[in-house]
């Protein structure tokens, strides 16, 4: 795995943020938090970032996640919580991809790309003008 770029480990490049509680019981043997644990942790700022979105949201629309993958960079440890920082990365014609990262105690331990598409009938599977400009306007700071 290559490093991410410098402005994926700087939390200014951000939108979005939300700190997260750790639990003992996301503990691994080795006494850091286990990858699984890491997942629902982005799993949560992501869904809170999307409430920030959600007002574009049509009712004949779904958004689906179609994939996810997850680097992680450094160990994170209970109990100090985790901010979870989201933006906007691509956008496409009817997906877009949610760019996250990770902090503990000032680093970046790790960053997640998730990739949404929309669904429903075929007159609402296009990414609106209007949604794009929203997701632009959530858009992260690239370096």
């Amino acid at each position: 795995m290559a490093r991410p770029e410098p402005w994926r480990l700087a939390l200014e490049s951000y939108p979005f943020s939300e700190a997260s509680q750790t639990r003992f019981q996301d503990l691994d043997p080795m006494g850091h938090i286990n990858n699984v644990a890491m997942a629902g942790l982005f799993e949560n700022g992501r869904v809170r970032f999307n409430r920030t979105l959600i007002t574009h949201k049509r009712d004949d629309q779904r958004w689906l996640i179609a994939a996810v993958a997850i680097n992680y960079l450094e160990e994170c440890y209970f109990p100090a919580d985790v901010t979870i920082a989201s933006g906007i990365g691509d956008v496409g014609n009817r997906s877009w991809t949610i760019l996250s990262a990770a902090f503990q105690g000032g680093h970046c331990v790790a960053t997640c790309d998730t990739t949404l598409v929309l669904t429903g009938p075929a007159s609402s599977r296009t990414i609106t003008d209007e949604f794009r400009a929203a997701l632009h306007a959530h858009g992260v700071k690239r370096g």
